[in-house]
């Protein structure tokens, strides 16, 4: 019999700081540059600032989930702007 709950999965939330700067295409048009500065190398680009912000939080939520297969450690640094909290969390830009 399987006594384990929902209760006992332990999960934990990362919030990451990104950075949304107005940009252009090659072509000239107007375009939102999104990076995680904690994430090397982890960066989109948007026609919108809200498209730009929906591809960085999967371009993070992507990079995240291949360090965790990789078994390399998900960056922590307050002063990178990398936040964990011991329980699960929802964020929410307004």
């Amino acid at each position: 019999m399987n006594t384990s709950s929902s209760h006992d999965i332990k999960v934990k939330s990362y919030i990451f700081k990104v950075v949304i700067e107005e940009d252009q295409f090659e072509d000239g048009r107007k375009a939102f540059h999104a990076f995680c500065p904690a994430l090397k190398g982890c960066h989109t680009w948007g026609h919108t600032f809200e498209e730009a912000l929906k591809n960085i939080q999967d371009a993070v939520e992507l990079y995240v989930w291949d360090l965790i297969e990789a078994g390399e450690e998900i960056p922590v640094d307050p002063e990178k702007g990398v936040v964990e909290l011991s329980s699960p969390s929802v964020v929410v830009n307004v």
